[in-house]
């Protein structure tokens, strides 16, 4: 293998995988082989010529993992020896399966139900296959399951405006057929896939389609999903999350082209068992490259027996390595862009599709699984000795948490959360009461919530976890002053007015200092004194990096690159982008590791934003693009563009340049901050931009590999690391909106020093108070953030000013809270 690429196998092979289209798997005396095919609307064996080529490499692959010669007698004779359970284990550990999507609505001999899966995979939810669904209505048997096999019974061609009429004739032939009941009427087909189109609708639940090839019993040329045009431009359904099963082999260009044109499409491939050579396998997937690798996702398709788990896993890792190999090879992705692209198709495209709260930092059975739909959730079964921190950030940019014991967690808190103060978000960074002027007092109590999603194994520590939390004021009704659902209230109005996504990247500066006594007194000093990029800073911080980094990893956190930086003992770490939300929660948890990392090394890690007056600051760059279909859209689609950005990103980018002074007040949220933000310093002084300006507040980013003069960033300088990530990029994302609505215009950029041409241009707040008076009276903000907020952010800063104006050393203690 190409050293090159060892980074990006490596990748692949420890993603955890979500398997979102599978079936039962069958007792060892079914009638079913082990190693087979089947027919997907009767669940039927199906002949497998023992000399293809795709089943001589089952079989040695699997001989391979059981460790028997390679014939079907002797892997047969270890599968009895072993016993069901035993071997379905094994298929399952190395396939690193962490989540199970079954249809269970095909007809399986002796098939395990679907509480049988639970005993090796996490998370087992169930999908419901609306033809077998309306069969055992009729049939009067008990409902099952969610997924279509349209494509079977009477094509892809679904009238979504068949008449009721119609339909209850086609019901009156089906009927006439007898039992069992076959619904093969194309009328009866459509009404019943139409009717299902508006419950998933009205319940915001996602519908799988079989599309491309099947058995005999199938007509391929029905089964082209370019049949589903009419059913896609219904705008009843506009909004029901549709995905193509088996990437619609054949016609797996035609679904990729309906990925890319429809929002609502989504493309799954399911590798299990593969009837195709590994070049047939590679040629169908790269036949997907008009679809966004945030629309593609992974499927085993695994059914009856644990091995086709097993191999659909092996053979899907190895075919996404090979495509990703060669777009690296050729330019089109970067190697982190592949490692992403790689962990969005095996799991966190289906977790966002499907709507799955999961812990990925741990495949083990144990893991914290649930769904956010109505999908049972197993019991936890953590040691009752571990603890479980539930964390949130203040309006002053204060990471805080309450710890509870596992079991408790597990029993209640995950659902019911704990009481918080309301005074806890009025609290500014010198005492822990609530600012007059926040009108938040100890009156009141929210719900700290758990996301789920969120919750963590902690690297340093194994015995606990930690999990990020929602404020509700009742079940299912947020908190008006929670940060995360601040966040995601404005992201929802980027992408329902402008079908937008913003992603984020945080740069994160921080001191590392050592606790030394001097003179009878303890004081801290920095830990190093290297300038910018010193290798021997970093060989002297190399092993707190050695932790830092696979930390992060482990938590699912890109680390694109660290380097010392400017100041006595600074350092920073650069984090890749992602949707601002995941990036503001990526942030919360990239402090805390850093912070802990070091506290281990006996040193102190603190992001205070001018921790020595006479030294360089330290800043939280963010950099910020826009995404829709998952595709970047803020570069210009030529060299046309005087700016190199497209229409969109120079309106959303030039909002946030006028607002800028209001931005100011969260972003830089200390009177210490302003101390960081002069001219000279790389931090952004004056309200201006520029191409690859590192003076100018906001810059403009062509990075290697973009085509030339084409932007496919910003960067906001003057961001620091006492802010909340989720109230900075809430209001970063308001003042965007807010340009885009207005079609603002960016002024001319600098290309110089903008210190040395300051009589042109307008300085930035200078203090705290300056950037306070210009958020009050900024009205862009009050509709999407809330006044209240607004009131509780602004009084929270007053008292900052206050305070520190009467008490200027006290910004000494900051390096003990930031």
């Amino acid at each position: 293998m190409e050293m090159e690429f060892k980074e990006l196998k490596e990748a692949i092979d420890q993603v955890e995988l979500v398997d979102a289209h599978a079936h039962n798997i069958v007792s060892l005396d079914s009638s079913f082989p082990f190693i087979g095919t089947f027919s997907e609307a009767t669940g039927d064996a199906l002949s497998f010529a023992p000399q293809s080529l795709s089943f001589k490499r089952n079989l040695r692959e699997i001989a391979q993992l059981y460790g028997t010669e390679v014939s079907l007698e002797a892997i047969e004779k270890h599968r009895q020896a072993s016993g069901l359970h035993s071997f379905t284990s094994k298929c399952f550990k190395e396939a690193g399966i962490s989540a199970l999507l079954i249809d269970d609505g095909l007809k399986l001999d002796k098939k395990h139900d679907i509480e049988w899966h639970r005993s090796f995979v996490p998370f087992v939810g169930r999908v419901l296959r609306i033809e077998t669904l309306a069969e055992q209505i009729l049939d009067e048997e008990k409902i099952v399951a969610l997924k279509t096999i349209a494509a079977y019974r009477s094509g892809l061609d679904i009238d979504t405006h068949v008449s009721k009429e119609v339909a209850e004739n086609g019901l009156v032939e089906v009927l006439q057929g007898g039992k069992p009941v076959r619904v093969g009427n194309k009328g009866l087909v459509d009404y019943i896939v139409t009717l299902s189109l508006e419950v998933a609708e009205r319940h915001d639940l996602p519908l799988q389609i079989h599309t491309g090839f099947g058995d005999k019993d199938l007509d391929l040329r029905l089964a082209n999903p370019l049949h589903l045009r009419t059913l896609l431009e219904d705008k009843r359904f506009a909004k029901c999350r549709i995905v193509l099963l088996h990437a619609s082999y054949p016609f797996s260009k035609e679904a990729s082209y309906l990925s890319s044109v429809y929002s609502q499409v989504y493309l799954d491939f399911g590798l299990a068992v593969p009837k195709l050579s590994v070049h047939g396998m590679v040629s169908s997937v790269k036949e997907l490259d008009l679809a966004p690798t945030k629309k593609v996702m992974f499927s085993t398709d695994g059914y009856a027996s644990p091995e086709t788990y097993y191999l659909g896993a092996k053979k899907a890792r190895e075919v996404i390595f090979l495509v990703l190999r060669d777009a690296c090879a050729s330019g089109d992705l970067s190697l982190m862009e592949a490692i992403d692209a790689a962990k969005d198709i095996f799991s966190r495209n289906a977790i966002a599709f499907y709507k799955l709260d999961i812990d990925a930092s741990s495949s083990s059975p144990q893991s914290s699984i649930s769904p956010k739909s109505q999908m049972k959730e197993p019991d936890a079964q953590e040691d009752s000795s571990s603890f479980v921190r539930i964390i949130w950030v203040d309006t002053s940019g204060q990471q805080r948490c309450r710890a509870v014991q596992a079991h408790r967690f597990n029993r209640s808190v995950k659902k019911s959360g704990i009481g918080l103060t309301y005074a806890s978000m009025g609290m500014p960074s010198f005492t822990d009461g609530p600012a007059e002027e926040s009108k938040l007092t100890g009156v009141g109590e929210v719900r700290l919530v758990p996301d789920l999603s969120t919750k963590r194994t902690i690297p340093w520590t194994k015995q606990e976890s930690m999990v990020l939390a929602d404020m509700l004021l009742k079940p299912g009704e947020a908190w008006e002053y929670c940060p995360r659902e601040t966040l995601r209230r404005v992201a929802k109005v980027l992408k329902d007015e402008f079908d937008l996504v913003m992603n984020a990247g945080f740069e994160n500066e921080f001191y590392l200092l050592k606790n030394v006594v001097r003179e009878g007194k303890e004081e801290y000093v920095p830990f190093d004194f290297g300038p910018y990029c010193s290798t021997s800073s970093y060989d002297a911080a190399s092993p707190l990096f050695h932790e830092i980094v696979p930390a992060l990893e482990s938590l699912n956190i890109t680390v694109e690159q660290f380097h010392a930086e400017s100041g006595k003992g600074q350092f920073e770490v650069s984090l890749g982008h992602t949707i601002a939300s995941h990036a503001a929660d990526n942030l919360v948890y990239t402090r805390e590791v850093i912070r802990s990392v070091a506290r281990k090394h006996g040193l102190l890690a603190t992001f205070v934003p001018k921790y020595d007056l006479c030294d360089i600051g330290s800043g939280s760059h963010v950099h910020l693009s826009l995404w829709k279909n998952g595709e970047n859209v803020f570069p210009a689609s030529d060299k046309s563009s005087a700016h190199g950005m497209s229409s969109i990103g120079e309106e959303f980018m030039a909002g946030v340049l006028f607002h800028l002074p209001s931005i100011l007040a969260v972003i830089a949220p200390l009177p210490n901050s302003y101390d960081r933000i002069q001219p000279n310093t790389w931090s952004g002084a004056f309200q201006c931009w520029g191409k690859e300006n590192r003076e100018a507040a906001l810059r403009t980013a062509s990075p290697p590999g973009a085509p030339d003069g084409l932007v496919t960033n910003f960067e906001i300088k003057s961001c620091d690391g006492a802010a909340n990530p989720h109230l900075s990029l809430a209001m970063i994302m308001a003042a965007g909106i807010d340009g885009l609505r207005r079609h603002l215009q960016l002024p001319e950029p600098i290309d110089t020093n903008p210190a040395d041409v300051a009589a042109t241009l307008k300085r930035l707040p200078e203090s705290l108070s300056e950037a306070v008076e210009a958020l009050e009276k900024d009205q862009a903000f009050h509709e999407l953030l809330g006044q209240k907020l607004l009131v509780a952010i602004t009084g929270v800063r007053k008292a900052e000013v206050e305070y520190y104006s009467k008490n200027p050393d006290a910004c000494k203690q900051l390096i003990h809270r930031y």
